[in-house]
């Protein structure tokens, strides 16, 4: 598998140390090895550049012991406290020519940045992130040093444990970086090998899938989307950054801090991190890394969030499928298979019919339905185009709408999503319990974390389930009582 040959891919970039560890990463503090045995002081250079760190803060593994090291509050910190500032010359960034960046006048290195899709700016940062970690003497040598030497995130897990994660869209976007890092390694060196010495970004070390991927996944895990230089139309560009200290804060949604960008006197960049609340003594930092769901943190971020409520289960929109789950439910419709040409055009509007229907749909998340597919199983178990016109689509894609077509329509609807859900349970090869089982005996970390995003991901589905069974009682209650 494309996955374990970067795993055993080796490194040899100047003050790289071999990244053998690289297929077996770890969060716990026993692991969280960084990229020195000893590394320099991160908050004193910090400080001797300009920047500020507020004195209450230390690096010190966290209280949670799968998030490794972060940043701990030894005492009391009042609320709107600045925590953190940073000079414009501190954060370390990768911007194109296009935006005036004058710093990067490398020219292949941004010729190999531009070959990079647009999808992985994670790995345009990170070609930058290998020059400096390349260049003896670099400014930001304190700052990598102090990086993790390894990452959980899955393009360094074992084969056995990407397939473990039983999720078909992770498994695609897992195997397809994996095959970018693979390609890539090829175009890196015949780039690297027809240019003369003093031209090579990298300082005349070799670069392969490994070293890119752990610089890809040092930028995925670490930066952040700031404001660069205004665009033509005045509008500020979004330029990632990677921001020394600030990214040791570990993710929370609750979280206790928050970035603030300004201008300094000379109108120059600053990123400030203050204090959202109160933070007591011994309290880790955090940050709200955004509403993401969990294939999103454990492919860029190498962790998974319990109970997290953005995370959701992709289907496709299958005609095949939702005659599969109305048997299931126990409803007969020939309409999925034979919609009628009314309802093929509502299905278009809802942009499930057509050449360029996009039929991904989702169950889980804020939404708890995808509200496309909610609106098509209403307008399908219907019969009455009157009334399914009298509606807007978006009171058809709302939950929150109560039964606008009916209750027994309703009930119908919500009973097939169901039934989909029975199904989606079904394609997963191992069960809840027996996962639970597992992860009790699992000491191995890419495997825990492989059980642990499918488990949610379950939990996803018997969740939707649950709220949507106690709907239908409660219409079903209603239409009783009312009758």
């Amino acid at each position: 598998m494309a996955a374990s040959k970067i795993a055993m891919a080796s490194l040899s970039l100047t003050h790289f140390r071999p990244l053998s560890s690289a297929s077996v990463p770890s969060f716990s503090p026993s692991f969280s090895s960084r990229l020195v045995p000893h590394p320099p002081d991160l908050i004193q250079w910090v400080r001797r550049e300009g920047g500020f760190v507020h004195q209450a803060l230390n690096i010190a593994p966290a209280p949670d012991a799968h998030t490794g090291l972060g940043l701990l509050a030894s005492h009391h910190i009042p609320k709107g406290s600045e925590l953190i500032i940073l000079p414009h010359n501190l954060p370390l960034r990768f911007e194109s020519p296009e935006e005036g960046d004058s710093d990067e006048a490398d020219s292949v290195l941004v010729n190999l940045a531009r070959k990079v899709p647009d999808e992985l700016w994670s790995m345009k940062l990170g070609l930058k992130l290998l020059k400096e970690r390349a260049k003896v003497g670099s400014f930001w040598w304190t700052y990598i040093g102090n990086l993790p030497e390894a990452f959980t995130v899955p393009i360094f897990f074992p084969g056995d444990d990407i397939k473990n994660l039983q999720y078909a869209p992770l498994l695609y976007q897992v195997n397809k970086r994996c095959r970018f890092l693979l390609d890539f390694e090829k175009e890196v060196k015949r780039t690297l090998d027809s240019i003369k010495p003093e031209n090579h970004p990298f300082c005349g070390q070799t670069v392969d899938a490994s070293s890119l991927g752990w610089a890809m996944a040092a930028v995925s895990s670490r930066a952040f989307r700031l404001y660069g230089k205004n665009l033509t139309d005045g509008t500020p560009s979004s330029v990632p950054m990677m921001l020394p200290l600030v990214d040791m804060c570990n993710h929370s949604f609750n979280s206790n801090a928050r970035i603030i960008q300004e201008q300094d006197a000379s109108m120059k960049l600053k990123v400030k991190v203050v204090a959202e609340t109160e933070i007591e003594g011994n309290a880790p930092l955090t940050l709200n890394y955004g509403c993401l769901d969990n294939d999103l943190f454990l492919l860029d971020y190498g962790f998974v969030i319990p109970s997290n409520q953005y995370d959701y289960i992709e289907l496709k929109y299958d005609e095949a499928l939702l005659e599969a789950a109305s048997i299931v439910a126990g409803i007969s419709s020939e309409n999925f298979s034979s919609p009628a040409p009314w309802q093929r055009l509502i299905l278009t509007k809802l942009n499930l019919h057509g050449e360029a229907a996009l039929l991904k749909v989702s169950i889980g998340g804020s939404e708890i339905v995808d509200g496309r597919l909610l609106a098509a199983l209403r307008v399908l178990l219907s019969v009455d185009e009157a009334t399914v016109q009298k509606h807007d689509l978006s009171v058809l894609k709302s939950l929150s709408a109560e039964a606008p077509l009916g209750v027994a329509n309703e009930v119908a609807a919500l009973r097939t999503v169901i039934a989909l859900c029975v199904i989606a349970l079904g394609h997963f090869p191992t069960k809840i319990m027996e996962d639970e089982t597992l992860l009790k005996k699992c000491e191995n970390e890419t495997s825990k974390l492989a059980i642990q995003f499918r488990l949610q991901k379950k939990s996803v589905i018997i969740d939707v389930m649950s709220s949507l069974t106690r709907r239908v009682k409660l219409l079903s209650s209603k239409a009783v009582s009312q009758g």
